[in-house]
């Protein structure tokens, strides 16, 4: 086994996506969904989980919106944690809302609580910055409905991040309703990325450059090369 394969399957035991031989390390929910090969690894995909914990954070911008969608989301039976703010402050700054929220989406699926986050502002942007400063998170920004699929398919995202001021609040929550419904599809190529950016999280460990056999990766290739300065 290369060490590349075993780092991979070490991110995927720490994640609880592989069972620990070792220490016999599992949620209690860990295996009782479908199950995948993901290389030579047998790798659990959750059920679809119809009522969850949402931890939800916000600043001025989105604070109607908040309120909205909490009800909305409790009508749906799900357990919605308000991270704040409390108050229409419009000077108020989102980092340490959307930073506890996040925290709080670490804790719960450390201790095996199906939970994923909603944070969200004027853009989206900021709020999605300071929720991915936390370590374990994978906050996406998400404008359509492809987007927030694809946030949970092949990124296993667990916050999603929404511009409140760019869409009606009709279509931000269906956005919402369909990152919540959407499993993670447990494909080998995105277990095997995501464990990579788990890995660079955990100790700057990074896959080898291809290009340090040629030399310096920061000099760049001279005229004779194939190297396209046009292209991208």
């Amino acid at each position: 086994m290369l060490d590349t394969d075993i780092l991979i399957l070490r991110h995927l035991i720490d994640a609880e996506l592989l069972p620990d031989p070792v220490h016999g390390r599992s949620s209690p929910q860990a295996w009782t969904g479908e199950r995948e090969r993901v290389g030579a690894w047998t790798v659990r995909t959750l059920p679809r989980i119809d009522r969850m914990r949402i931890h939800i954070a916000t600043d001025h911008a989105g604070l109607e919106f908040s309120t909205r969608l909490q009800h909305h989301l409790a009508e749906q039976g799900h357990d919605v944690v308000d991270h704040g703010p409390v108050d229409y402050e419009p000077l108020d700054d989102y980092p340490a809302f959307c930073i506890r929220a996040a925290q709080a989406v670490v804790r719960d699926r450390a201790a095996g609580v199906e939970t994923l986050g909603v944070v969200f502002g004027g853009s989206g942007n900021g709020e999605q910055i300071a929720a991915n400063k936390v370590q374990g998170i994978r906050a996406a920004l998400v404008w359509n409905i492809a987007t927030a699929e694809l946030a949970r398919e092949h990124n296993d995202a667990n916050v999603i991040a929404i511009g409140a001021r760019q869409h009606t609040f009709e279509e931000a929550a269906s956005f919402i309703d369909r990152f919540i419904a959407t499993p993670f599809s447990g494909e080998e190529r995105h277990a095997r990325r995501i464990a990579q950016i788990a890995a660079f999280e955990a100790d700057g460990a990074l896959a080898p450059d291809p290009r340090a056999t040629t030399g310096d990766p920061g000099v760049l290739a001279d005229d004779s090369s194939s190297f396209d300065r046009e292209a991208g």
